[in-house]
């Protein structure tokens, strides 16, 4: 991926790694639109990083999507870089009496059929430009899940099985589609902000940056911390590395 001189749209890019992805961006010159459900989190983004646009997406709804992908073509006719990174992560306890699948309904929908949906809206733009990017947000969960968030593990399987069936069918064409793989992050998703077994959000987006800008023909972007996770199953160290893991929740 070239880091300088796209239009870029992140999806919930108003706090966490959407934002931070997004100011990193911007600095390099790039015109950046970031999208989310809260208007006032965007707004402050957009406050302190003059230059910068943003639009409320309802990731959760099908009319929305369609809507939000209209006005973002018409407004942005440049845009050649979707970022897939809004995402919902909850605990869910699936031996209770009666388990609610009220939480699973609403991460499927925001995690995996929010990008399918949005990838679809945008893909035909996306195609018509010299050259274009998509860039889908996974998780190290992905590749050895966490027992307490089952559904949000599930969809961040999913996104890596869609990512990878979606580059080989655009193979041919001008566009690529990568993979950022996220360890454990200090962010708001489930409280992690201020746990120290966490990585460094700072720290986080400074390495991903950094591989973005020396490898820029890579299919998956992948900080140190997140690689054993990413390849334990192929390094024979899945049971304990799952073990290991959940032990600690």
């Amino acid at each position: 991926m070239n880091v300088r001189g796209n239009t870029i749209l992140i999806t919930g890019g108003g706090s966490g790694i959407g934002r931070g992805l997004a100011e990193s961006f911007h600095k390099l010159g790039n015109r950046v639109i970031i999208a989310g459900r809260r208007a006032s989190a965007l707004d402050e983004v957009t406050r302190t990083n003059p230059g910068m646009a943003s639009a409320v997406l309802d990731i959760e709804k099908p009319e929305s999507i369609r809507q939000f992908a209209a006005k973002i073509m018409a407004d942005f006719p440049s845009l050649n870089v979707l970022m897939n990174n809004a995402g919902i992560m909850r605990a869910e306890k699936l031996t209770a009496d009666q388990p609610s699948v009220a939480d699973a309904e609403a991460i499927v929908t925001t995690n995996l059929l929010g990008p399918i949906r949005l990838t679809a809206a945008l893909l035909p733009h996306l195609r018509k430009q010299p050259h274009s990017t998509i860039v889908n947000v996974s998780s190290g969960l992905a590749f050895v899940p966490l027992s307490v968030t089952p559904s949000y593990c599930a969809t961040k399987a999913a996104i890596h099985s869609y990512t990878q069936s979606l580059r080989y069918q655009l193979k041919d064409t001008a566009t690529e589609v990568i993979e950022l793989v996220p360890p454990y992050v200090q962010t708001d998703l489930m409280n992690g902000a201020s746990d120290p077994r966490a990585m460094p959000l700072a720290d986080f987006i400074a390495e991903v940056m950094q591989l973005f800008q020396s490898e820029p023909d890579a299919k998956e972007i992948l900080v140190e911390r997140v690689k054993g996770l990413r390849f334990a199953a192929e390094n024979r160290a899945y049971d304990a590395t799952f073990e290991g893991m959940n032990a600690h929740f």
